[in-house]
């Protein structure tokens, strides 16, 4: 598998990672045995970068990659972790915290949880507007130098704050939402990136399903998309046309409507790795199959033609969560 760098002292990836979010949080019930044996399957393709956050099912999500890699090489994977995010029983949301004692205290636990004596890529999973990102970052630094993280990351700021922290300490890489249908890091935050040697490790490449394929306007379910602007009303039909144009093109390209779009995002440059959330195994087999597509000049004019900036309907998080995202307020300021 292809591999690539993150950031121009970061580690080496392949060149897709896998999101591991999905298995257990946010997409309605998952099967245990399937999803450690979609990461099982992932490793044998030669997947090498798992993403994860603390409170991905407040703790499950790292006890479910612990119990998928008993017996594997973990010197061989990077393990990706997000933290700070705060959650109450009823699994609701209550801000962030990145206060050096925190930094601290959620990386205990990740450890543990882990069963790992470091992390490879550790990166709050927002701003917190409270803490300066010197303070946070500092905090890691800290924790570089004693060995508990080997890289640190960052995830859905905006060109300043990468600034101010890239000045405390190098950043591998930026985990930020990227699609064929999110293109808003493109104006200011990838540049920012690529001016400092920050790799990008894009989630979303298939909009939450959205642009899948498999999606439907007839197809129900109570997790956090009811709740998605893009997935309501006008707005769906409006994306779901946007879908079937891009299957067409996907169709003379040879391969599925997922496919093209993980190809599209891995076409943008070799500093951006794409991340895919497969939950099963032939899920993943589908997206694995992006990598045996290259896209040509004329593939790539005719997706720019087809969904051009701007062309979605609806935002990507409800207007309650874009408050908090520093990689949308930064215009603002």
């Amino acid at each position: 598998m292809e591999q690539r760098t993150l950031g121009a002292a970061g580690p080496v990836s392949s060149v897709i990672g896998l999101g591991c979010m999905g298995m257990s949080d946010f997409y309605g019930p998952a099967d245990q045995e399937e999803s450690i044996a979609t990461i099982h399957a992932a490793l044998d393709a030669g997947i090498t970068l798992l993403d994860t956050g603390d409170f991905y099912g407040m703790g499950h999500n790292e006890l479910l990659i612990r119990d998928a890699l008993r017996g594997r090489d973990r010197d061989g994977l990077l393990i990706s972790v997000k933290f700070g995010a705060l959650r109450d029983p009823q699994m609701g949301w209550n801000g962030y915290d990145s206060r050096p004692a925190a930094v601290k205290n959620f990386l205990t636990y990740s450890l543990r949880r882990l069963g790992v004596d470091h992390i490879d890529i550790y990166r709050p999973a927002r701003l917190d507007p409270s803490v300066p990102i010197e303070d946070t970052v500092g905090a890691m630094a800290d924790m570089v130098k004693a060995g508990y993280i080997r890289h640190i990351g960052l995830s859905e700021v905006g060109p300043d704050t990468i600034r101010r922290a890239a000045a405390v300490h190098p950043i591998s890489d930026l985990q930020i939402e990227y699609s064929l249908i999110s293109r808003g890091i493109e104006e200011a935050i990838l540049p920012t990136c690529r001016e400092l040697g920050i790799g990008v490790t894009a989630y979303g490449v298939l909009s939450r399903g959205l642009i899948s394929g498999h999606w439907s306007k007839d197809r129900t379910g109570q997790d956090f998309r009811s709740r998605s602007p893009r997935f309501q009303g006008e707005n769906l039909d409006r994306n779901l046309a946007l879908v079937e144009r891009l299957r067409e093109i996907a169709q003379r390209i040879g391969g599925s409507v997922a496919q093209v779009a993980i190809a599209w995002v891995a076409a943008q440059g070799r500093d951006i790795v794409p991340l895919v959330g497969a939950r099963r195994r032939d899920r993943l087999a589908e997206a694995l199959g992006a990598l045996d597509l290259t896209l040509s000049a004329e593939d790539l004019a005719q997706l720019a033609e087809a969904l051009p900036p701007g062309a979605a309907a609806g935002e990507r998080y409800p207007a309650a969560q874009l408050v908090h995202m520093d990689s949308e307020t930064y215009r603002q300021r």
